[in-house]
């Protein structure tokens, strides 16, 4: 018996469409990232892109569970001194709100090569649409 590997050319990719209103953001993160990697298929190939693109919308209508809306923080740092600016999920979402559901899925996915090229493959949308009408992309549903 051989092991398969599945070759990067071999793979097919479908399109999912994940409705995040109402739902809790690491339920949501958890199925993209598993979407995006290609943990879904039988053909999982570790070292191989053989994940799907997934579109997420409403990612402004994501809940927070417990007091994370005011007590979970985002650091990023300039490099200046000074330059430490730390927001909470409240003020991300007023600012841009599809970076709440971005960075989430990029805690949950490779921070390599191929974890990037994986997670170009996320769309997030902050509103109910999105322009993927053509790739008919199927309803993945968030347990």
């Amino acid at each position: 018996m051989k092991t398969f590997s599945a070759k990067p050319h071999e793979v097919e990719r479908k399109w999912y469409v994940i409705d995040a209103k109402g739902k809790v953001l690491g339920q949501v993160a958890v199925e993209a990232a598993r979407l995006l990697r290609g943990k879904n298929k039988p053909t999982f190939t570790s070292h191989v892109d053989t994940g799907d693109f997934v579109v997420v919308i409403n990612a402004e209508h994501v809940v927070l569970t417990g007091t994370k809306e005011t007590d979970k923080i985002y650091t990023r740092f300039s490099g200046y001194v000074g330059g430490k600016k730390v927001e909470n999920p409240k003020k991300l979402r007023e600012r841009r709100p599809i970076l709440l559901v971005e960075k989430a899925v990029w805690g949950m996915i490779p921070k390599t090569r191929l974890g990037r090229v994986q997670f170009g493959k996320l769309k997030v949308y902050a509103g109910e649409e999105h322009p993927h009408e053509a790739q008919d992309p199927a309803v993945h549903e968030v347990r």
